[in-house]
């Protein structure tokens, strides 16, 4: 029979090869490979995703420097940790006195204090520069699970406790300017633009919009059908983010004679879970995407004009409970129940 009348074999087909041929196929495949070209880097971190440890207990919120050269982390062990965002992200201080764990914590608008609410019954005015407590705010009366600054004018608090009161501060005054009581606890606080108007939410699901000159109820923002754990006004401050137990994000148009249904856009896919942790949300400083934290463990990344998930990122073994956008550069900062910290880049 003819070789030109043999059927091929299939390209599967084991032929026995000899020690000789194995030798001269190695060293053809090393001369002729090539080294696959990494993926192009998009921020000025040492490495695409960094892992800070050094935390004891879990970390219930993170937050970016104005400046964007550092970051502070804090949570259940009582302490505040500042970092290096760049370089090998050291350790700069280590900021302590609560005395209960601190359930959120964000730098002033010009970067030189950070201010803290606890479960100690206080809040706290940190300055980074000597790592030392400058003042102690008192007044509410059980835990206080939410705190957060006005963008302008005079430098103003506002937080919200289990003792179902919203009370807002004077950083130069120990004690606050006046309070707001509501029915039920408050897990959520945040400033419009203006400072004028305060937005609560809490265990009865509702978003509330107070008036901060009358001390009144404007609306009430309905459609969560579960505890609201996280508000985030968007960087022009036109709309608001909301995270709630319900495992949903909204937005909320919040500008002065917008429609009654102000919720624009709802996103999902992330999860709460029984451990119902106080899962914050962020927007990115455009605008254009948004995330939160998760009990599934992974980073949700949302566009917001698709409303489709862009990133779903990995690494945590436990509930991620605060994110958080770089104000300069496309990086993501994550803290979990893990004690550990993320930082990764994303595309630009």
């Amino acid at each position: 029979m003819g070789v030109e009348n043999k059927r091929r074999a299939e390209d599967s087909a084991l032929v026995p090869i000899s020690k000789k041929q194995k030798h001269e196929l190695a060293v053809k495949n090393k001369n002729t490979s090539v080294l696959q070209a990494a993926p192009t880097r998009t921020s000025n971190l040492f490495a695409p995703i960094m892992q800070l440890d050094g935390h004891e207990g879990e970390i219930f919120s993170v937050d970016f420097h104005p400046e964007g050269q550092y970051l502070a982390s804090t949570g259940f062990d009582r302490r505040i940790f500042i970092w290096s965002v760049y370089g090998e992200c050291e350790n700069i201080s280590v900021l302590s006195g609560h005395t209960g764990a601190i359930t959120e914590m964000h730098f002033t608008t010009d970067g030189s204090n950070i201010f803290t609410s606890s479960t100690d019954h206080t809040l706290s005015l940190w300055d980074i520069v000597t790592s030392q407590r400058i003042k102690k705010y008192k007044g509410h009366t059980t835990f206080v699970n939410c705190v957060q600054g006005a963008r302008r004018g005079p430098q103003l608090l506002c937080s919200g406790g289990d003792d179902s009161a919203i009370r807002v501060w004077d950083i130069r005054n120990k004690r606050s300017v006046f309070s707001m009581n509501t029915t039920y606890q408050t897990t959520a606080v945040a400033f419009n633009d203006t400072a004028e108007q305060i937005f609560s939410g809490g265990i009865d699901n509702d978003i509330k919009v107070w008036d901060v000159r009358t001390k009144e109820v404007l609306y009430e923002l309905k459609g969560h059908t579960d505890t609201v754990t996280g508000l985030s006004l968007s960087g022009d401050g036109s709309y608001l983010l909301s995270n709630s137990m319900d495992n949903s994000l909204r937005i909320w148009d919040i500008r002065p004679y917008a429609p009654m249904e102000r919720c624009v856009k709802v996103f999902s896919g992330h999860q709460h879970n029984f451990e119902k942790n106080l899962l914050r949300c962020a927007w990115s400083p455009d605008g254009t995407k948004i995330s939160c934290g998760s009990a599934d463990r992974f980073v949700y990344i949302w566009d917001t004009t698709s409303r489709r998930i862009i990133y779903k990122l990995p690494g945590h073994n436990g509930s991620v409970n605060d994110v958080k956008f770089h104000p300069n550069e496309p990086i993501v900062l994550s803290g979990s129940s893990d004690k550990q910290l993320f930082l990764g880049e994303i595309d630009a």
